[in-house]
């Protein structure tokens, strides 16, 4: 019989090595390192799905294209995230905390799919927890079909008999195979379970969904090589404060990066938000200092967000810095600017900075805005309500141009905001005739200070 060869993961990134050790080299934890066996025995391929294809090489000018059609989630926003709907043959991670609402998301798709046949495996839940989810979201289809089990060459027993068009798997951790003498969750169950996955999702062209666990950390659990294997990657976040949640892709074989799906957790579910300024935008009767509208894009989406800020004197001596919601280095950089180029004096105050709706942006175009937010609430004046911002601030103090400048203007145009500040060099070939919004163009903080305030 052959030796059974054994090796130390790390159980907290996946990293491997020959030996114990106490300390993990790559994320620096303890104690985290278990032998596992990585020689697998002679029992056959966990599932019974056989490739009979055969690869020749061939040139590159002689493949041959073909556009196939994808499958609607009858979900605009996960269609949206995924690039126009789910692709067959496709290997999709969603990650998320507990109870963000993974098991959901993907539960209300395989709900609305009553063109495909769904099947959802779960190794976390029962049949009765499943069925009182589905009633509580309120849809109801005869092609669902639920299976609770964990062990792969059974669950590949069912997927030979059931032939289900789209398979969900909630969770990949808690799969294990027998192939693996090593218990569920640890790195080369994850390995060997989401590779013979992979392999049906190929050869039988099925859609997969795999919803995974996170570290403390943020980052999927498992090794990293699962994140390689897959197609997509799609992290599940929000605010347990907020009902609002956020569907971003990590990585996408099939579209773009740089979507965004947003949707509302309520009493039945997930609901949709096709227009996501209805919930990043404040109503309020009066005009209140440290407010600034941000027109900013998420990948071929506009929206409009609102940014707040809090000036105060420092009461214990040091300053404060905080941010919710935005980067606070990219916060303290925009305060030296102020300090430095514009001669604000802002560096014996507490300085806190808000994005409204729980959600954390990355556009470089905010920064005007949140200039002019700390402004505000430095001058303890409002700024009109109907005016947004779009530009980056450099080093020096200049407003600088940003991409896509026209779909922010008509996003706000079209939210009848009367006035919005962009970089003057943004305004080669753009035709200000077409909009009824007035564009300011602005070169340095200066000219935003006195339109702002003077």
């Amino acid at each position: 019989m052959a030796k059974l060869k054994t090796a130390f993961f790390c159980q907290n990134c996946g990293v491997q090595s020959p030996k114990w050790i106490g300390k993990c080299n790559a994320c620096g934890e303890w104690n985290t390192f278990v032998e596992e066996v990585i020689q697998r025995e002679e029992k056959g391929p966990a599932g019974t799905i056989r490739d009979q294809r055969s690869s020749i090489p061939i040139r590159i000018s002689e493949v041959t294209l073909s556009h196939e059609s994808r499958i609607n989630s009858h979900d605009q926003e996960l269609n949206r995230v995924l690039g126009g709907g789910i692709v067959a043959g496709s290997v999709t991670l969603i990650g998320g905390e507990p109870g963000i609402g993974k098991s959901t998301l993907m539960l209300q798709v395989a709900m609305k799919c009553i063109d495909q046949k769904v099947l959802y495996i779960s190794g976390e839940e029962s049949d009765q927890q499943i069925r009182m989810r589905a009633m509580r979201i309120g849809t109801e289809n005869d092609n669902c079909f639920i299976l609770t089990e964990t062990n792969t060459e059974t669950i590949f027993k069912h997927l030979e008999s059931l032939k289900p068009g789209i398979i969900v798997v909630d969770s990949i951790q808690t799969l294990q195979t027998d192939q693996i003498d090593s218990s569920a969750g640890s790195v080369s169950q994850i390995k060997e379970c989401a590779s013979v996955l992979q392999k049906f999702s190929k050869i039988t062209n099925t859609p997969v969904f795999l919803i995974g666990h996170i570290t403390k950390d943020g980052s999927l659990a498992g090794p990293k090589i699962l994140e390689h294997m897959v197609d997509t990657v799609l992290q599940f976040e929000g605010d347990r404060n907020y009902g609002y949640r956020i569907l971003r892709s990590l990585k996408n074989r099939f579209g773009s990066t740089s979507e965004l799906g947003i949707y509302e957790m309520n009493d039945s579910g997930l609901r949709e938000v096709s227009n996501p300024s209805e919930i990043l935008l404040s109503q309020r009767d009066e005009a209140v200092s440290g407010i600034a509208i941000a027109a900013m894009v998420e990948g071929q989406r506009p929206m409009l967000i609102e940014t707040q800020a809090l000036v105060s004197t420092a009461v214990y001596g040091t300053p404060q810095r905080s941010t919710t919601g935005f980067d606070v280095r990219r916060l303290n950089m925009l305060l030296a600017v102020l300090e430095k180029r514009s001669g604000f004096r802002l560096g014996h105050k507490d300085v806190f900075l808000n994005i409204a709706g729980g959600i954390r942006v990355e556009d470089p175009a905010i920064d005007l805005a949140v200039v002019a937010a700390v402004l505000s609430s430095n001058q303890d004046m409002p700024i009109d309500s109907k005016t947004c911002f779009a530009a980056e601030v450099g080093l020096s103090g200049e407003i600088r141009p940003i991409n896509r400048v026209e779909k922010r203007i008509s996003e706000a145009d079209k939210l009848g905001f009367g006035r919005i500040f962009i970089s003057r060099y943004n305004s080669k070939g753009l035709d200000v005739k077409r909009y009824s919004i007035q564009i300011i163009q602005v070169t340095k903080i200066e000219e935003v200070y006195r339109k702002l305030f003077s």
